[in-house]
């Protein structure tokens, strides 16, 4: 067993915590069950303009779209560029280079653990992907902080997915257009049936549509203007809904953080996504980068930013759009906040408290951000070394090796690269990307807003 990383908090502690940090009045219970529900909706590899708040024409998201008029949405949000570094970011508070993406060591603290010590009730529903794919139980979600876990270790790479429960196998389908509403349907169920009323708790559902051999079920296939793809993405939209819809029933709406993303740009180039090697012949999947460049894996902005869309009703400023930099790396030390636990200080956070930049007392997010072993954004500015690319995702021919620096500002599309006209932001970015890579030691500069 882990050793604890947090205290004990005393009951006035938690309060103070609540009134003075999220927004509570002063007339406001106490109780620890006051702290938010959080449940994050993580889809794998859509692209940031699938969906129809962020400009997409074809696809039908009306729910997506609704719970973006009842919240904020991000626009320069980042997750990472594939799936496992994906998630164990998003578990960890830290980069994959430090949390280790599919081999993530039973070492690492996720937030599960954490915020299940101050009384919160978890449950993770879907693909889990950084115990390598394996049934390796330490590294499995029930020893990573998940009360209950259903879903699958990993991706459907060969159109076959094998389930776990907690630690046990539950079977597996070679239905991928039946998995949407299967992880619904499993967290909807958790809510009604397993949920401890008295506590708090984190619903984390992660789904395997839309990655690889996408399907949609027979109430949504053929149905939309945007060809398989679509079909999923509106079956998505659907299935949100209906989980949305069960938070209302349950009155927990009021009190539930709710949060929409993607742990990956889209697959969208035809060298990756046309009859290639492993899948099923024909097996084509795609998605939407919108005006960024490039898609899954690429350290270009379609590979790395997505939709995310937060959702809290009293606390999240509705009908709000933000350009503020924000990530997953940042839900770990930001649930910290709202929920009442201590960071680990045994290890480097690259996470920031984004409690304030959410309930909108504060317009600005990140200071900075780091693409995996490829550069960095900091303000409009971002930088990528020579030939940056992960492993060997998302190539693109004919591309110089040379530094390449990007305004995002005017040219969120990445085609104008300035490095030669200001080569000191350069060798700014540079330094700031190396020290970031240098170690696990903490360095203040490095973690600021």
């Amino acid at each position: 067993m882990k050793p604890s990383t947090i205290q004990t908090f005393s009951m006035l502690r938690l309060c103070v915590s609540v009134i003075t940090i999220v927004g509570y009045s002063a007339s406001s219970s106490c109780a620890v069950t006051d702290n938010p529900n959080i449940l994050i909706i993580f889809t794998d590899d859509q692209g940031y303009g699938d969906i129809g708040c962020y400009g997409n024409q074809k696809n039908k998201t009306p729910r997506l779209d609704r719970l973006a008029k009842e919240g904020t949405r991000f626009t320069s949000f980042y997750s990472q560029a594939v799936c496992g570094p994906s998630r164990s970011a998003l578990l960890t508070g830290r980069h994959p280079i430090r949390s280790k993406g599919w081999g993530m060591p039973a070492s690492e603290i996720t937030f599960a653990e954490l915020i299940s010590e101050v009384g919160y009730q978890t449950a993770c529903i879907g693909k889990w992907d950084v115990s390598n794919r394996k049934p390796i139980i330490d590294r499995m979600p029930n020893a990573q902080g998940f009360e209950y876990y259903f879903g699958t270790l990993g991706a459907n790479d060969n159109g076959k997915v094998d389930f776990h429960e907690n630690n046990e196998k539950a079977g597996s389908t070679k239905d991928m257009g039946s998995l949407t509403k299967l992880y619904t349907d499993k967290a909807i169920s958790f809510l009604k049936e397993r949920r401890d009323p008295a506590k708090p708790f984190v619903l984390y559902v992660a789904h395997t549509m839309m990655h690889t051999v996408i399907d949609a079920s027979d109430r949504f296939r053929g149905k939309s203007d945007g060809g398989l793809y679509g079909d999923v993405v509106e079956e998505f939209d659907f299935e949100t809904g209906r989980l949305l819809d069960t938070l209302d029933d349950l009155k927990l709406a009021q009190n539930t953080l709710v949060i929409y993303t993607s742990d990956n740009g889209p697959w969208n180039q035809d060298r990756y996504t046309k009859n290639k090697k492993g899948h099923p012949k024909g097996s084509i999947f795609w998605g939407d980068s919108g005006p960024l460049r490039n898609g899954k894996g690429s350290p270009y902005e379609g590979g790395y930013r997505l939709p995310c869309i937060v959702r809290w009703p009293g606390r999240v400023p509705p009908a709000r759009t933000s350009d503020a930099i924000f990530a997953t790396i940042d839900f770990l030390p930001t649930f910290a906040n709202l929920a009442g636990f201590e960071i680990p200080k045994d290890r480097r956070i690259d996470g920031i408290d984004q409690t304030d930049l959410l309930v909108g007392k504060r317009e600005s997010g990140r200071e900075h951000f780091y693409f995996t072993g490829s550069g960095v954004r900091k303000g409009k500015w971002k930088y990528l070394k020579p030939n940056a690319k992960f492993a060997g995702y998302a190539t693109e021919d004919g591309r110089k090796k040379v530094d390449e620096l990007f305004d995002l500002q005017s040219d969120i599309g990445e085609q104008i690269n300035l490095a030669t006209k200001y080569p000191q932001k350069v060798a700014d970015l540079k330094s700031m990307m190396l020290n970031i890579e240098a170690g696990d030691q903490l360095r203040p500069e490095d973690n600021k807003r």
